[in-house]
C-alpha cells in the first residue's frame, strides 16, 4: 500500500537538564545549526512525510519557528506539555482528522535519515498498528541489584528502541485516551500502544541515529556536523 503523506510530530520541548543547558536542548547548536532544525529538515525531506507538528517549550516559540522555516512542507507549532506524553498529546490534537499515519520523533535524535522516516511510515501503511526502529543488543545484559550481579538476560529477545516511531493515527489517539483515563505514563508511544493492546512491529534501526543526552553526545554531534571544535 502506498501511504499518503504522514504527519511527523517532532518533540522539541525538553529542557535538557542532563546537559546543563541554559536553554532548551532542541535549540542547542550542532555544527552551527539548532538541533531542532537539523531534525526537522530530515523529516521534511522524507518522500512519505506531508507535514510537521513541532512542540516547543513555553516562551520559545519564536526561536522554534525560525528553525522550521522553508522546509517545503506545512509546519504547525504547539507549546509542549510538562512531559513527553503530554507534548505528544498536545501535538496530536493539531493533526487533521483525515491524516491516516503519524510519526513521533525526538529532536534529540537529529541524525535520523529521511529513509528511516519512510520505512516506519511504510510499515504502518502495510498493516501494522505501529512501527518502531530497533537495534540488536550486542553486549551481555546483566541484571544487577545494588552492586550484585543476579543474572544474565537473553539478549536474543532484547532490542534498543529508537525514534521515529509511526502509528495509525486513530490507534495513537485511542492509546493516549486510554492512558489519560488510567493515569498511566509512558516514556515512548510504542510502549503505550503495547499496553493498550495494539501490535507494534519492529523494523531495522540505524546505528547512526544516536540520541543526544550528555555533554559528550553533544560534542560528538557537533564534530559530526563539522562544528568549530571538530
Amino acid at each position: 500500500m502506498e501511504p499518503a503523506g504522514a504527519i511527523v510530530i517532532l518533540l522539541g520541548a525538553g529542557a535538557g537538564r542532563r546537559l546543563g543547558a541554559a536553554g532548551p536542548k532542541a535549540l542547542l547548536s550542532i555544527g552551527g545549526r539548532p538541533m531542532l532544525g537539523v531534525a526537522a529538515a530530515a523529516a521534511a525531506a522524507s518522500p512519505l512525510v506531508g507535514g510537521l507538528v513541532v512542540t516547543f517549550p513555553p516562551g520559545w516559540e519564536g526561536r522554534a519557528r525560525a528553525c522550521v522555516e522553508d522546509l517545503g512542507v506545512p509546519v504547525d507549532l504547539v507549546e509542549g506539555g510538562d512531559s513527553r506524553q503530554a507534548s505528544v498529546g498536545a501535538a496530536l490534537a493539531k493533526v487533521p482528522g483525515q491524516v491516516g499515519i503519524v510519526a513521533v520523533h525526538d529532536a534529540a535524535r537529529p541524525f535520523a535519515s529521511p529513509e528511516l522516516f519512510a520505512r516506519v511510515v511504510q510499515a504502518v501503511a502495510d498493516g501494522a498498528d505501529g512501527a518502531v526502529p530497533v537495534l540488536a543488543v550486542t553486549d551481555t545484559v546483566l541484571r544487577v541489584r545494588g552492586k550484585t550481579v543476579e543474572g544474565t538476560e537473553p539478549r536474543e529477545e532484547l532490542a534498543l528502541g529508537q525514534t521515529p516511531q509511526a502509528f495509525r493515527t486513530s490507534v495513537l489517539r485511542e492509546a493516549h485516551a486510554k492512558a489519560d483515563v488510567a493515569g498511566a505514563s509512558f516514556t515512548d508511544d510504542a510502549s503505550m500502544l503495547r499496553w493498550a493492546g495494539f501490535e507494534v512491529r519492529a523494523i531495522p534501526g540505524d546505528p547512526a541515529n544516536v540520541k543526544i543526552t550528555t555533554i559528550a553526545d553533544l560534542a560528538h554531534a557537533d564534530r559530526r556536523m563539522g562544528g568549530d571544535d571538530a
